[in-house]
This record gives structure tokens, C-alpha cells and sequence, in this order.
């Protein structure tokens, strides 16, 4: 079986911009699917797609309530992504300032 690692799923999951307001709007505490969809003007079924992938990135859970299903954040999977990102922090690091070198020399000092 050929599972991609975890941050890919995650990466995946984030890179959406309506999954990335889910996780906003979850930062703020659980809710139920009808009550995300009220904030996204969708339907429980169009946002419940979204919500799978961010559950199966690890970034939501969910549990039962009656006949709904609450949702919260469980940002855990984020710190790999964090981690992933902050290591490759010095190529961008040198690569600014090799760019704040060359627009010195070409345009003087600001």
C-alpha cells in the first residue's frame, strides 16, 4: 500500500479556501454541519464533502448529537505541516537576502 504522509493529506485539505474558513469557524468552538452551512450559504450535503476531507486529513472530528453531527478542530496535524514549512524557513531566508543585496547594488541604499 502506498500511503502518502500525513502532511500531504493535510496540505491537500488546507488547500482549499472554504475548507480553510471551516477550520476557522471551528477554531471558535464545535458546531453542527446545519450551522456551518448557514455561514457558507451551502448545503449540508456540499459542505459535508468538505468536511470529509478535513476529517480524513485528522484536522476535524466529529461526534453525534441526536440526528446531527458536531464538528471541532483538532489542529494536531497542523504541527507536522508547521515543522514541514518552518525546515525548509532558510532557503527563503538567504533568498531575501541574496534579492535586499542585489536591489542595493542595482538601485543604491534606500
Amino acid at each position: 500500500m502506498n500511503r502518502r504522509p500525513a502532511h500531504e493529506d493535510v496540505f491537500q485539505a488546507i488547500a482549499h479556501p472554504a475548507r480553510r474558513k471551516i477550520l476557522e469557524l471551528l477554531e471558535k468552538g464545535e458546531r453542527p454541519v446545519s450551522e456551518l452551512a448557514r455561514d457558507f450559504h451551502a448545503t449540508p450535503p456540499a459542505l459535508s464533502q468538505h468536511l470529509a476531507v478535513l476529517k480524513k486529513a485528522g484536522l476535524v472530528g466529529e461526534r453525534r448529537e441526536g440526528r446531527q453531527r458536531v464538528y471541532h478542530l483538532t489542529p494536531e496535524p497542523l504541527r507536522e505541516v508547521s515543522d514541514w514549512v518552518s525546515s525548509h524557513k532558510g532557503h527563503w531566508v538567504v533568498q531575501l537576502a541574496a534579492l535586499n543585496e542585489y536591489l542595493r547594488r542595482k538601485h543604491g541604499p534606500t
